[in-house]
Protein backbone atom coordinates (compact mmCIF):
# COMPACT_ATOMS: atom_id res chain seq x y z
CA UNK A 1 0.00 0.00 0.00
CA UNK A 2 2.86 2.33 0.87
CA UNK A 3 4.56 1.46 -2.44
CA UNK A 4 1.42 2.35 -4.38
CA UNK A 5 1.14 5.64 -2.53
CA UNK A 6 4.77 6.52 -3.27
CA UNK A 7 4.33 5.64 -6.96
CA UNK A 8 1.19 7.78 -7.15
CA UNK A 9 3.02 10.69 -5.55
CA UNK A 10 5.92 10.47 -8.01
CA UNK A 11 3.55 10.25 -10.98
CA UNK A 12 1.72 13.33 -9.72
CA UNK A 13 4.98 15.23 -9.38
CA UNK A 14 5.96 14.30 -12.91
CA UNK A 15 2.60 15.42 -14.30
CA UNK A 16 3.09 18.74 -12.52
CA UNK A 17 6.50 19.10 -14.17
CA UNK A 18 5.08 18.31 -17.63
CA UNK A 19 2.39 20.93 -17.05
CA UNK A 20 5.10 23.59 -16.88
CA UNK A 21 7.08 22.37 -19.92
CA UNK A 22 6.53 23.65 -23.46
CA UNK A 23 4.05 21.47 -25.35
CA UNK A 24 5.48 19.04 -27.87
CA UNK A 25 5.79 15.47 -29.07
CA UNK A 26 7.97 14.35 -26.15
CA UNK A 27 5.36 15.47 -23.64
CA UNK A 28 2.58 13.83 -25.64
CA UNK A 29 4.46 10.51 -25.68
CA UNK A 30 5.07 10.65 -21.94
CA UNK A 31 1.47 11.51 -21.14
CA UNK A 32 0.31 8.66 -23.38
CA UNK A 33 2.13 6.16 -21.18
CA UNK A 34 0.49 7.44 -17.97
CA UNK A 35 -2.98 6.25 -17.02
CA UNK A 36 -4.95 8.97 -15.18
CA UNK A 37 -6.60 6.25 -13.07
CA UNK A 38 -3.22 5.73 -11.36
CA UNK A 39 -3.13 9.35 -10.14
CA UNK A 40 -4.70 10.92 -7.09
CA UNK A 41 -7.46 13.45 -7.68
CA UNK A 42 -5.14 16.46 -7.78
CA UNK A 43 -2.89 14.61 -10.23
CA UNK A 44 -5.85 13.87 -12.48
CA UNK A 45 -6.70 17.57 -12.65
CA UNK A 46 -3.08 18.35 -13.63
CA UNK A 47 -3.18 15.53 -16.19
CA UNK A 48 -6.27 17.07 -17.79
CA UNK A 49 -4.61 20.50 -17.93
CA UNK A 50 -1.44 18.99 -19.41
CA UNK A 51 -3.41 17.28 -22.16
CA UNK A 52 -5.18 20.53 -22.99
CA UNK A 53 -1.81 22.26 -23.23
CA UNK A 54 -0.60 19.71 -25.80
CA UNK A 55 -3.65 20.41 -27.97
CA UNK A 56 -2.15 23.82 -28.84
CA UNK A 57 0.93 22.24 -30.34
CA UNK A 58 -1.21 19.92 -32.46
CA UNK A 59 -3.53 22.78 -33.42
CA UNK A 60 -0.69 24.78 -35.00
CA UNK A 61 0.11 21.72 -37.09
CA UNK A 62 -3.53 21.59 -38.15
CA UNK A 63 -3.67 25.32 -38.96
CA UNK A 64 -0.63 24.96 -41.20
CA UNK A 65 -2.25 22.05 -43.04
CA UNK A 66 -5.44 24.05 -43.62
CA UNK A 67 -3.48 26.93 -45.15
CA UNK A 68 -1.54 24.52 -47.37
CA UNK A 69 -4.84 23.19 -48.75
CA UNK A 70 -6.68 26.52 -48.94
CA UNK A 71 -3.73 28.67 -50.05
CA UNK A 72 -2.26 31.79 -48.51
CA UNK A 73 -4.77 34.07 -50.26
CA UNK A 74 -8.46 33.59 -51.07
CA UNK A 75 -9.02 32.10 -54.52
CA UNK A 76 -11.13 34.01 -57.05
CA UNK A 77 -12.70 32.42 -60.11
CA UNK A 78 -13.97 34.54 -62.99
CA UNK A 79 -17.41 33.01 -63.08
CA UNK A 80 -20.81 34.30 -62.06
CA UNK A 81 -21.44 30.94 -60.40
CA UNK A 82 -18.30 30.87 -58.26
CA UNK A 83 -17.31 32.74 -55.13
CA UNK A 84 -14.27 33.21 -52.92
CA UNK A 85 -12.64 29.93 -51.81
CA UNK A 86 -15.50 27.88 -53.26
CA UNK A 87 -13.51 24.79 -54.21
CA UNK A 88 -11.04 24.91 -51.31
CA UNK A 89 -13.78 25.43 -48.74
CA UNK A 90 -15.72 22.40 -49.93
CA UNK A 91 -12.60 20.22 -50.03
CA UNK A 92 -11.88 21.04 -46.39
CA UNK A 93 -15.54 20.77 -45.40
CA UNK A 94 -15.89 17.25 -46.81
CA UNK A 95 -12.50 16.10 -45.50
CA UNK A 96 -13.23 17.30 -41.94
CA UNK A 97 -17.00 16.64 -42.02
CA UNK A 98 -17.87 20.30 -41.50
CA UNK A 99 -20.46 22.63 -42.93
CA UNK A 100 -19.25 24.99 -45.64
CA UNK A 101 -19.56 28.04 -43.38
CA UNK A 102 -17.62 26.36 -40.57
CA UNK A 103 -14.90 25.30 -42.98
CA UNK A 104 -14.60 28.88 -44.27
CA UNK A 105 -14.29 30.14 -40.71
CA UNK A 106 -11.51 27.63 -40.07
CA UNK A 107 -9.71 28.81 -43.22
CA UNK A 108 -9.98 32.47 -42.22
CA UNK A 109 -8.64 31.81 -38.73
CA UNK A 110 -5.77 29.69 -40.06
CA UNK A 111 -4.68 32.34 -42.57
CA UNK A 112 -4.85 35.08 -39.94
CA UNK A 113 -2.77 33.13 -37.44
CA UNK A 114 -0.16 31.81 -39.83
CA UNK A 115 0.37 35.04 -41.79
CA UNK A 116 -0.34 37.90 -39.39
CA UNK A 117 -0.08 36.69 -35.78
CA UNK A 118 3.28 34.97 -35.30
CA UNK A 119 3.30 35.67 -31.57
CA UNK A 120 -0.07 34.01 -31.00
CA UNK A 121 0.93 31.09 -33.21
CA UNK A 122 4.16 30.57 -31.23
CA UNK A 123 2.30 30.83 -27.91
CA UNK A 124 -0.21 28.27 -29.15
CA UNK A 125 2.53 25.91 -30.28
CA UNK A 126 4.13 25.72 -26.83
CA UNK A 127 0.81 25.62 -25.01
CA UNK A 128 0.89 29.09 -23.43
CA UNK A 129 -2.54 29.78 -24.93
CA UNK A 130 -5.26 27.33 -25.91
CA UNK A 131 -6.76 26.88 -29.40
CA UNK A 132 -9.88 28.68 -28.18
CA UNK A 133 -7.78 31.68 -27.09
CA UNK A 134 -5.93 31.71 -30.41
CA UNK A 135 -9.20 31.56 -32.36
CA UNK A 136 -10.71 34.60 -30.64
CA UNK A 137 -7.49 36.60 -31.04
CA UNK A 138 -7.54 35.82 -34.76
CA UNK A 139 -11.25 36.55 -35.20
CA UNK A 140 -11.16 39.83 -33.30
CA UNK A 141 -8.05 40.97 -35.20
CA UNK A 142 -9.33 40.02 -38.66
CA UNK A 143 -11.25 43.23 -39.42
CA UNK A 144 -8.35 45.34 -38.20
CA UNK A 145 -6.01 43.47 -40.56
CA UNK A 146 -8.41 44.01 -43.48
CA UNK A 147 -8.39 47.74 -42.70
CA UNK A 148 -4.61 47.79 -43.13
CA UNK A 149 -3.62 48.59 -39.56
CA UNK A 150 0.07 49.33 -38.98
CA UNK A 151 2.08 46.16 -38.17
CA UNK A 152 3.44 47.65 -34.96
CA UNK A 153 -0.10 48.35 -33.71
CA UNK A 154 -1.21 44.81 -34.53
CA UNK A 155 1.82 43.40 -32.71
CA UNK A 156 1.05 45.52 -29.65
CA UNK A 157 -2.54 44.24 -29.56
CA UNK A 158 -1.38 40.66 -30.07
CA UNK A 159 1.11 40.92 -27.20
CA UNK A 160 -1.52 42.35 -24.84
CA UNK A 161 -3.95 39.56 -25.76
CA UNK A 162 -1.40 36.78 -25.18
CA UNK A 163 -0.49 38.17 -21.77
CA UNK A 164 -4.18 38.49 -20.84
CA UNK A 165 -4.82 34.85 -21.76
CA UNK A 166 -2.73 33.62 -18.81
CA UNK A 167 -5.48 34.37 -16.29
CA UNK A 168 -8.59 34.78 -18.44
CA UNK A 169 -11.10 32.81 -20.51
CA UNK A 170 -11.38 33.10 -24.31
CA UNK A 171 -14.43 35.36 -23.97
CA UNK A 172 -12.50 37.67 -21.66
CA UNK A 173 -9.55 37.69 -24.07
CA UNK A 174 -11.92 38.63 -26.90
CA UNK A 175 -13.04 41.62 -24.85
CA UNK A 176 -9.41 42.50 -24.15
CA UNK A 177 -8.64 42.54 -27.88
CA UNK A 178 -11.64 44.81 -28.50
CA UNK A 179 -10.46 47.14 -25.75
CA UNK A 180 -6.96 47.23 -27.24
CA UNK A 181 -8.32 47.93 -30.72
CA UNK A 182 -10.38 50.80 -29.31
CA UNK A 183 -7.32 52.20 -27.51
CA UNK A 184 -4.53 51.64 -30.04
CA UNK A 185 -6.46 51.89 -33.33
CA UNK A 186 -9.22 54.43 -32.60
CA UNK A 187 -9.77 55.46 -36.22
CA UNK A 188 -10.37 51.89 -37.36
CA UNK A 189 -12.52 51.25 -34.30
CA UNK A 190 -14.69 54.31 -34.99
CA UNK A 191 -15.04 53.41 -38.67
CA UNK A 192 -16.05 49.85 -37.83
CA UNK A 193 -18.65 51.08 -35.34
CA UNK A 194 -20.21 53.42 -37.89
CA UNK A 195 -20.26 50.67 -40.50
CA UNK A 196 -21.86 48.15 -38.13
CA UNK A 197 -24.50 50.61 -36.94
CA UNK A 198 -25.82 51.00 -40.47
CA UNK A 199 -26.63 47.26 -40.45
CA UNK A 200 -28.91 47.45 -37.37
CA UNK A 201 -32.16 45.56 -37.78
CA UNK A 202 -34.83 43.47 -36.13
CA UNK A 203 -35.64 40.09 -37.70
CA UNK A 204 -38.53 37.71 -37.19
CA UNK A 205 -38.22 33.93 -37.64
CA UNK A 206 -41.19 31.53 -37.37
CA UNK A 207 -40.49 28.45 -35.24
CA UNK A 208 -42.33 25.14 -34.75
CA UNK A 209 -45.15 24.59 -32.23
CA UNK A 210 -46.71 28.03 -32.44
CA UNK A 211 -43.52 29.89 -31.50
CA UNK A 212 -41.35 32.53 -33.17
CA UNK A 213 -37.99 34.23 -32.67
CA UNK A 214 -37.21 37.94 -32.85
CA UNK A 215 -33.52 38.86 -33.15
CA UNK A 216 -32.39 42.46 -32.73
CA UNK A 217 -28.96 43.54 -34.01
CA UNK A 218 -28.42 46.92 -32.34
CA UNK A 219 -25.81 49.38 -31.11
CA UNK A 220 -24.70 48.26 -27.65
CA UNK A 221 -26.23 51.22 -25.72
CA UNK A 222 -29.60 50.62 -27.38
CA UNK A 223 -29.45 46.90 -26.62
CA UNK A 224 -28.69 47.62 -22.97
CA UNK A 225 -31.60 50.06 -22.80
CA UNK A 226 -33.92 47.32 -24.02
CA UNK A 227 -32.58 44.77 -21.54
CA UNK A 228 -33.02 47.24 -18.67
CA UNK A 229 -36.65 47.81 -19.70
CA UNK A 230 -37.25 44.09 -20.01
CA UNK A 231 -35.73 43.43 -16.60
CA UNK A 232 -37.77 46.16 -14.95
CA UNK A 233 -40.98 45.03 -16.62
CA UNK A 234 -40.30 41.41 -15.66
CA UNK A 235 -39.68 42.38 -12.04
CA UNK A 236 -42.84 44.50 -11.97
CA UNK A 237 -45.10 41.81 -13.40
CA UNK A 238 -43.53 39.16 -11.20
CA UNK A 239 -44.24 41.27 -8.12
CA UNK A 240 -47.87 41.83 -9.10
CA UNK A 241 -48.31 38.12 -9.82
CA UNK A 242 -46.95 37.16 -6.41
CA UNK A 243 -49.25 39.63 -4.64
CA UNK A 244 -52.29 38.28 -6.47
CA UNK A 245 -51.30 34.70 -5.76
CA UNK A 246 -50.82 35.41 -2.05
CA UNK A 247 -54.21 37.10 -1.87
CA UNK A 248 -55.84 34.18 -3.61
CA UNK A 249 -54.29 31.61 -1.28
CA UNK A 250 -55.34 33.57 1.84
CA UNK A 251 -58.98 33.54 0.87
CA UNK A 252 -60.28 29.99 0.74
CA UNK A 253 -63.95 30.90 0.82
CA UNK A 254 -65.60 28.68 -1.75
CA UNK A 255 -68.25 31.20 -2.78
CA UNK A 256 -65.60 33.87 -3.35
CA UNK A 257 -63.59 31.47 -5.49
CA UNK A 258 -66.68 30.45 -7.41
CA UNK A 259 -67.52 34.08 -8.10
CA UNK A 260 -64.03 34.76 -9.41
CA UNK A 261 -64.10 31.70 -11.64
CA UNK A 262 -67.51 32.67 -13.01
CA UNK A 263 -66.32 36.20 -13.69
CA UNK A 264 -63.09 35.25 -15.43
CA UNK A 265 -63.97 31.94 -16.96
CA UNK A 266 -60.61 30.26 -16.49
CA UNK A 267 -59.81 30.80 -12.84
CA UNK A 268 -57.27 32.67 -10.76
CA UNK A 269 -54.39 32.15 -13.14
CA UNK A 270 -56.06 34.20 -15.86
CA UNK A 271 -57.20 36.83 -13.35
CA UNK A 272 -53.58 37.47 -12.41
CA UNK A 273 -52.37 37.59 -15.99
CA UNK A 274 -55.20 39.81 -17.21
CA UNK A 275 -54.84 42.40 -14.48
CA UNK A 276 -51.08 42.59 -14.98
CA UNK A 277 -51.56 43.22 -18.68
CA UNK A 278 -54.29 45.80 -18.12
CA UNK A 279 -52.13 47.77 -15.69
CA UNK A 280 -49.24 47.86 -18.11
CA UNK A 281 -51.45 48.75 -21.07
CA UNK A 282 -52.98 51.67 -19.13
CA UNK A 283 -49.54 53.04 -18.32
CA UNK A 284 -48.25 52.86 -21.86
CA UNK A 285 -51.44 54.14 -23.52
CA UNK A 286 -51.34 57.33 -21.42
CA UNK A 287 -47.73 58.18 -22.29
CA UNK A 288 -46.81 56.53 -25.56
CA UNK A 289 -47.10 58.24 -28.92
CA UNK A 290 -45.62 56.53 -31.98
CA UNK A 291 -44.98 59.90 -33.65
CA UNK A 292 -42.60 60.87 -30.85
CA UNK A 293 -39.74 58.91 -32.34
CA UNK A 294 -40.38 58.29 -36.04
CA UNK A 295 -42.54 59.85 -38.74
CA UNK A 296 -41.37 57.52 -41.50
CA UNK A 297 -41.35 54.20 -39.65
CA UNK A 298 -41.91 52.20 -42.82
CA UNK A 299 -38.80 53.33 -44.71
CA UNK A 300 -36.42 51.59 -44.37
CA UNK A 301 -38.08 48.94 -42.22
CA UNK A 302 -35.03 47.20 -40.79
CA UNK A 303 -33.40 50.30 -39.34
CA UNK A 304 -36.67 51.84 -38.14
CA UNK A 305 -37.76 48.66 -36.41
CA UNK A 306 -34.49 48.76 -34.52
CA UNK A 307 -35.10 52.41 -33.59
CA UNK A 308 -38.69 51.63 -32.62
CA UNK A 309 -37.92 48.84 -30.18
CA UNK A 310 -35.25 51.00 -28.54
CA UNK A 311 -37.64 53.97 -28.25
CA UNK A 312 -40.36 51.80 -26.73
CA UNK A 313 -37.96 50.45 -24.11
CA UNK A 314 -36.58 53.93 -23.37
CA UNK A 315 -40.09 55.31 -22.99
CA UNK A 316 -41.02 52.60 -20.53
CA UNK A 317 -37.93 53.37 -18.44
CA UNK A 318 -38.77 57.09 -18.44
CA UNK A 319 -42.43 56.69 -17.48
CA UNK A 320 -42.20 53.78 -15.03
CA UNK A 321 -42.56 54.83 -11.40
CA UNK A 322 -41.02 51.64 -10.08
CA UNK A 323 -37.32 51.52 -9.24
CA UNK A 324 -35.64 48.12 -9.05
CA UNK A 325 -32.77 48.63 -6.63
CA UNK A 326 -29.55 46.64 -6.60
CA UNK A 327 -26.96 47.44 -3.92
CA UNK A 328 -28.85 50.64 -3.15
CA UNK A 329 -28.83 51.95 -6.73
CA UNK A 330 -31.48 51.87 -9.47
CA UNK A 331 -30.66 49.75 -12.51
CA UNK A 332 -28.98 52.01 -15.06
CA UNK A 333 -26.72 52.02 -18.10
CA UNK A 334 -23.24 52.67 -16.69
CA UNK A 335 -20.53 54.38 -18.71
CA UNK A 336 -16.90 55.10 -17.80
CA UNK A 337 -15.07 57.85 -19.69
CA UNK A 338 -11.97 59.88 -18.91
CA UNK A 339 -12.29 63.64 -18.41
CA UNK A 340 -10.19 64.75 -21.44
CA UNK A 341 -12.35 62.62 -23.77
CA UNK A 342 -15.54 63.90 -22.16
CA UNK A 343 -14.37 67.47 -22.81
CA UNK A 344 -13.44 66.66 -26.43
CA UNK A 345 -9.70 67.02 -25.81
CA UNK A 346 -8.96 63.32 -26.45
CA UNK A 347 -10.52 60.45 -28.35
CA UNK A 348 -10.07 57.56 -25.92
CA UNK A 349 -12.85 54.95 -25.99
CA UNK A 350 -15.51 54.87 -23.30
CA UNK A 351 -16.32 51.68 -21.43
CA UNK A 352 -19.96 50.57 -21.38
CA UNK A 353 -20.47 48.40 -18.31
CA UNK A 354 -21.28 44.82 -19.25
CA UNK A 355 -20.25 45.35 -22.88
CA UNK A 356 -16.83 46.90 -23.39
CA UNK A 357 -15.31 49.75 -25.41
CA UNK A 358 -17.43 52.16 -27.44
CA UNK A 359 -16.17 55.04 -29.64
CA UNK A 360 -15.47 58.36 -27.97
CA UNK A 361 -18.20 60.12 -29.95
CA UNK A 362 -20.82 57.61 -28.82
CA UNK A 363 -19.60 57.84 -25.21
CA UNK A 364 -19.89 61.65 -25.22
CA UNK A 365 -23.41 61.42 -26.61
CA UNK A 366 -24.43 59.01 -23.85
CA UNK A 367 -22.69 61.10 -21.20
CA UNK A 368 -24.59 64.26 -22.13
CA UNK A 369 -27.65 63.26 -20.07
CA UNK A 370 -25.83 61.17 -17.47
CA UNK A 371 -25.80 61.47 -13.70
CA UNK A 372 -22.18 61.31 -12.56
CA UNK A 373 -20.34 59.68 -9.68
CA UNK A 374 -16.63 60.40 -9.27
CA UNK A 375 -14.00 57.72 -8.61
CA UNK A 376 -10.26 58.33 -8.48
CA UNK A 377 -8.00 55.98 -10.44
CA UNK A 378 -4.30 55.26 -10.35
CA UNK A 379 -2.79 57.16 -13.33
CA UNK A 380 -0.34 54.32 -14.01
CA UNK A 381 -2.55 51.21 -13.80
CA UNK A 382 -6.05 52.64 -14.19
CA UNK A 383 -7.14 50.70 -11.08
CA UNK A 384 -9.49 52.34 -8.61
CA UNK A 385 -7.68 53.77 -5.60
CA UNK A 386 -8.51 52.40 -2.16
CA UNK A 387 -10.17 54.15 0.74
CA UNK A 388 -11.07 52.95 4.21
CA UNK A 389 -14.42 52.25 5.92
CA UNK A 390 -15.35 50.87 9.30
CA UNK A 391 -18.75 49.17 9.76
CA UNK A 392 -20.28 45.72 9.34
CA UNK A 393 -22.66 46.71 6.53
CA UNK A 394 -20.84 48.65 3.80
CA UNK A 395 -22.14 52.23 3.41
CA UNK A 396 -23.51 53.34 0.05
CA UNK A 397 -20.26 55.01 -1.00
CA UNK A 398 -18.37 51.77 -0.44
CA UNK A 399 -20.99 49.76 -2.36
CA UNK A 400 -20.65 52.17 -5.27
CA UNK A 401 -16.87 51.80 -5.10
CA UNK A 402 -17.07 47.99 -5.22
CA UNK A 403 -19.53 48.02 -8.12
CA UNK A 404 -17.24 50.33 -10.09
CA UNK A 405 -14.10 48.36 -9.22
CA UNK A 406 -15.23 44.76 -9.72
CA UNK A 407 -18.13 45.07 -12.19
CA UNK A 408 -18.50 41.28 -12.40
CA UNK A 409 -18.13 38.31 -10.07
CA UNK A 410 -14.50 37.89 -8.93
CA UNK A 411 -14.37 34.13 -9.51
CA UNK A 412 -11.96 33.13 -12.32
CA UNK A 413 -13.72 33.29 -15.67
CA UNK A 414 -17.12 34.32 -14.27
CA UNK A 415 -18.77 37.26 -16.04
CA UNK A 416 -22.04 37.51 -14.12
CA UNK A 417 -22.87 41.15 -13.51
CA UNK A 418 -21.85 42.55 -10.15
CA UNK A 419 -25.04 44.61 -9.90
CA UNK A 420 -26.92 41.33 -9.41
CA UNK A 421 -24.27 39.79 -7.17
CA UNK A 422 -23.58 39.75 -3.44
CA UNK A 423 -20.95 41.63 -1.42
CA UNK A 424 -18.58 39.15 0.21
CA UNK A 425 -16.05 39.48 3.04
CA UNK A 426 -12.93 37.56 1.89
CA UNK A 427 -12.06 37.10 5.56
CA UNK A 428 -15.45 36.58 7.23
CA UNK A 429 -16.61 39.28 9.64
CA UNK A 430 -16.99 36.77 12.46
CA UNK A 431 -13.33 35.76 11.98
CA UNK A 432 -12.05 39.33 12.27
CA UNK A 433 -12.46 40.42 8.65
CA UNK A 434 -12.88 44.14 8.02
CA UNK A 435 -15.56 45.91 6.01
CA UNK A 436 -13.02 47.58 3.74
CA UNK A 437 -12.27 47.72 0.02
CA UNK A 438 -9.38 45.29 0.47
CA UNK A 439 -11.53 42.64 2.16
CA UNK A 440 -14.77 43.16 0.21
CA UNK A 441 -15.68 42.10 -3.31
CA UNK A 442 -18.59 41.12 -5.51
CA UNK A 443 -19.48 37.46 -6.06
CA UNK A 444 -22.42 35.92 -7.87
CA UNK A 445 -24.65 33.79 -5.65
CA UNK A 446 -23.23 30.51 -6.96
CA UNK A 447 -19.59 31.36 -6.35
CA UNK A 448 -20.42 33.02 -3.01
CA UNK A 449 -21.93 29.69 -1.94
CA UNK A 450 -18.89 27.87 -3.34
CA UNK A 451 -16.59 29.99 -1.16
CA UNK A 452 -18.77 29.69 1.94
CA UNK A 453 -19.67 26.00 1.75
CA UNK A 454 -17.68 24.46 -1.12
CA UNK A 455 -14.17 24.52 0.29
CA UNK A 456 -12.77 27.28 -1.95
CA UNK A 457 -10.59 29.91 -0.26
CA UNK A 458 -10.22 33.54 -1.31
CA UNK A 459 -7.38 35.96 -0.60
CA UNK A 460 -8.13 39.57 -1.51
CA UNK A 461 -5.53 42.27 -2.19
CA UNK A 462 -5.32 46.05 -1.94
CA UNK A 463 -5.74 46.77 -5.65
CA UNK A 464 -8.88 44.63 -6.07
CA UNK A 465 -7.05 41.56 -7.38
CA UNK A 466 -7.53 38.25 -5.61
CA UNK A 467 -6.32 34.66 -5.53
CA UNK A 468 -8.54 31.62 -5.24
CA UNK A 469 -7.44 28.25 -3.86
CA UNK A 470 -9.47 25.17 -4.76
CA UNK A 471 -10.14 22.32 -2.29
CA UNK A 472 -7.25 20.50 -4.01
CA UNK A 473 -4.87 23.36 -3.33
CA UNK A 474 -4.84 24.63 -6.94
CA UNK A 475 -4.34 28.41 -7.02
CA UNK A 476 -5.87 30.78 -9.57
CA UNK A 477 -5.00 34.47 -9.63
CA UNK A 478 -7.57 37.05 -10.80
CA UNK A 479 -5.91 40.37 -11.69
CA UNK A 480 -7.31 43.80 -10.82
CA UNK A 481 -9.52 45.31 -13.50
CA UNK A 482 -8.49 48.72 -14.81
CA UNK A 483 -11.41 51.08 -15.41
CA UNK A 484 -10.60 51.41 -19.12
CA UNK A 485 -10.99 47.69 -19.68
CA UNK A 486 -14.10 45.55 -19.83
CA UNK A 487 -14.44 43.04 -16.99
Amino acid sequence: MQIESEATRKLGERISEILHLPAGLDCVNELWKISPENLDYAGRVDYLAALEKQSGWFNVWLQHAIVVVAGNEPSRVDSMYSGVDDSEREEIATALRLSGSTAQSRIDVARTLMQHLPGATAALAIGDISPAHANVIARESAQLIRQGVAPEVLKLIETEAIAHAEFHTPAQVANKVRSCIAMFAPEQFEAAAVEEKSARKVSYFPSPNGMATIVAFLPAPDAQTIMLAIDRLANKTNGIAKEKLRAFRKNSDSSFNSERRAKNGTGAGNQISTEIQRGIDTKTSENFNLRDFSEDLMDPMDAHRADAITAIAALFLETSDDQIMNHGRPVTVNLTIDLPTLLGLAENPGQLSGYGPIPASVARELAADGKWRKFITDPTTGNLLDFGRESYLPPQALRDFLLARDRTCRFPGCRRSGIKGEIDHAIPWEEGGETSPKNLGLLCKRHHQLKTHGGWKLESFEDGSCEWTSPLGKKRFVPARPMDEVA
